[in-house]
């Protein structure tokens, strides 16, 4: 069964100057787009996990979740709605794949490989890597983690994703960085030219 996905969508973009990066123009089209092309066939059902201008995404025809923990809690918060969300919109899912709103080229085979090595290697999670990193929020999670997660979010204040996954077994799974990453993601003003370079 293919997992449900979230793309996360609800930061502040700080290193962009604030304001909604997943709307900035890229080929023509929305950063977010790129992202929900990737992996729409990838999962059974997508989400968006957007804090702000929620009208300004309803174009995606998608559902979209708002953080459960207040106070732009980062990634850990988004991936927490998205469980949320799938617990109550698709209960018979077992996993949720997350992916950043800003990566406008993931692997297509990103779910089947990340699904392959949660089950070869019994973890909870399963975490992109290239080029010496990893990607930790482009994982492939098992949904008993909601309670676990939503207990580090709100008794004890966990906001790195790798402070809570170092509580889990985690798998990591290696995609070649040449000739370009696949998680190459849009954090600043000439990043975005750089991908629409690469797009090209």
């Amino acid at each position: 069964m293919k997992p449900v996905g979230v793309i996360l969508a609800g930061g502040l973009a700080r290193r962009m100057g604030g304001g909604q990066k997943a709307l900035l123009g890229l080929g023509g089209r929305p950063l977010v787009a790129h992202a929900i092309a990737r992996l729409t066939p990838q999962v059974a059902a997508l989400a968006l996990n957007v804090n702000a201008e929620m009208a300004a995404y309803e174009r995606f025809g998608l559902p979209l979740v708002a953080d459960t923990v207040p106070g732009f809690a980062g990634p850990l918060a988004g991936i927490l709605a998205g469980m949320d969300w799938a617990a109550g919109a698709h209960p018979e899912a077992s996993l949720l794949l997350s992916a950043p709103t800003d990566a406008p080229f993931l692997p297509d085979d990103m779910a089947a490989r990340l699904g392959a090595a949660l089950t070869d290697e019994g973890a909870a999670v399963a975490v992109c890597a290239s080029g010496g990193r990893h990607h930790p929020v482009a994982a492939l999670w098992r949904m008993d983690l909601r309670e676990p997660l939503r207990e580090a979010l709100t008794a004890r204040d966990i906001r790195k994703i790798d402070r809570f996954t170092a509580e889990h077994r985690v798998a990591m799974v290696e995609w070649p960085a040449t000739p370009s990453d696949p998680f190459f993601n849009v954090n600043r003003p000439e990043d975005l030219a750089r991908a629409e370079a690469l797009l090209g």
